[in-house]
């Protein structure tokens, strides 16, 4: 079947669902990753690989959906759970300015106490506080949340928050797209239409969005090529994902952290994401995560098809909740890009060239200038504090829960 595979894919032909099945399954991990590349360089320019300098903040931790694969969520009414107000979220703005982002990926638990207008309040008031950073704000998840503290349909609220000035949503919460597994590891988030419908929605109202999805605990080869179908049919009908973006699931502290024996590792990483690149002929992009994988698997990734390197990650905590730490900065991070033979270059949310930095041949003039911060965190880069939030003692604060520069967060909930 391989061989059919090449042909088809160099033909420009749609792969079957059983030929997505034997990616998975049974091609061969490094020819795999070759044609991957090979179709990479006909979709982007061959020499660039992007970043977009973000962060992924977090409004609340108060949630009552129940994954079992989040570490990161606590129960409203707990005393770790935590909300932030409009004039909170504004101070991540604001911190996020300071570091250069140009793109703020803001999400949170799904929390009933939160009224309807918070969500297009503090989208208004990020554009204009902030009218250089683009408010990348809610999941699908949280979407059907405002549907119903709002009581307007997944268009009305999708409406308002354009008008507010969003234009671009994240991919967060497709986890897979089969029943069965949403079924398994989070059933009231309801079954794969759920995420579509909203993107679906989205895309017609003028929005732009990502495709994600989280593998590596209960789905089969089969359901992954469902996952793809999904979005790759929705991709024909409205053209409105940018990029899509894999990530494996990480199990510490999370409810079924028991049940999931097997690690996904970095081969398996480097084979979702060059069958992904097969699969789905009508993306351009493809992300490679140096921060969800590694900066390693990351460098390797960006020859099995990515031409994406994710963001700076400035602030994440939903991964950190698992036990799962890794940080960079911009200098280090265009370091790994060269290191990987490429051209680094600074892009928006939208994926459009900001700037494109000196390429593998400045490595020789910067090795002084740029030090590589390992992933155990031995060495942190120099804007981050001695202690990140979250290496501190889980036991939480007599006054309540604090930021990392010790600001007070709202009262918890």
């Amino acid at each position: 079947m391989w061989s059919s595979i090449e042909a088809k894919v160099r033909r420009g032909e749609r792969l079957s669902t059983a030929e997505g099945v034997y990616l998975f399954a049974e091609a061969p991990l490094l020819e795999l990753g070759a044609l991957a590349q090979e179709l990479r360089a006909r979709k982007t320019d061959p020499q660039l690989v992007t970043y977009v300098i973000d962060t992924n903040p977090n409004y609340t931790n108060a949630c009552t959906v129940d994954c079992h694969f989040c570490a990161f969520y606590r129960k409203p009414g707990h005393a770790e759970a935590y909300t932030y107000d409009v004039e909170g979220v504004m101070k991540m703005m604001a911190a996020a300015d300071r570091l250069g982002a140009t793109t703020v990926l803001l999400q949170g638990g799904l929390n009933p106490e939160i009224p309807w207008d918070f969500y297009p309040t503090i989208v208004r008031e990020a554009r204009q506080r902030y009218p250089h950073i683009t408010p990348h704000f809610f999941s699908a998840p949280e979407i059907h949340q405002m549907v119903e503290v709002s009581g307007l349909t997944i268009r009305g609220v999708l409406e308002a928050l354009y008008q507010a000035g969003q234009r671009t949503l994240p991919g967060g919460g497709a986890e897979i797209l089969a029943r069965r597994v949403r079924q398994r590891i989070s059933i009231k988030k309801g079954g794969p239409e759920a995420w579509l419908d909203v993107h679906r929605e989205a895309h017609r109202v003028g929005m732009r969005s990502t495709a994600t999805m989280m593998y590596g605990h209960v789905e089969t080869d089969a359901e992954l090529v469902e996952h793809l179908d999904y979005v790759r049919a929705l991709q024909d009908e409205t053209h409105g994902f940018t990029a899509f973006v894999p990530w494996s699931y990480k199990r510490g502290n999370t409810p079924m952290e028991s049940k999931v024996k097997h690690v996904a590792g970095a081969s398996r990483y480097l084979r979702v994401l060059a069958a992904a690149r097969l699969y789905l002929d009508n993306f351009d992009h493809i992300q490679a995560s140096w921060f969800s994988e590694g900066k390693k698997t990351g460098q390797i990734a960006l020859h099995f098809g990515a031409d994406d390197f994710g963001g700076t990650l400035y602030e994440e905590n939903v991964h950190l909740a698992t036990g799962h730490v890794n940080k960079t900065t911009v200098a280090e991070l265009e370091t790994l890009v060269r290191e990987s033979g490429f051209t680094p270059a600074q892009r928006t949310t939208l994926y459009e060239i900001v700037r494109v930095a000196p390429g593998p041949e400045a490595l020789e003039h910067l090795a002084d200038d740029v030090p590589l911060f390992v992933e155990g965190l031995r060495e942190l880069p120099a804007e981050y504090p001695a202690v990140l939030e979250g290496e501190e003692s889980r036991a939480p604060a007599a006054n309540g829960p604090r930021s990392a520069d010790g600001e007070r967060l709202i009262t918890p909930r």
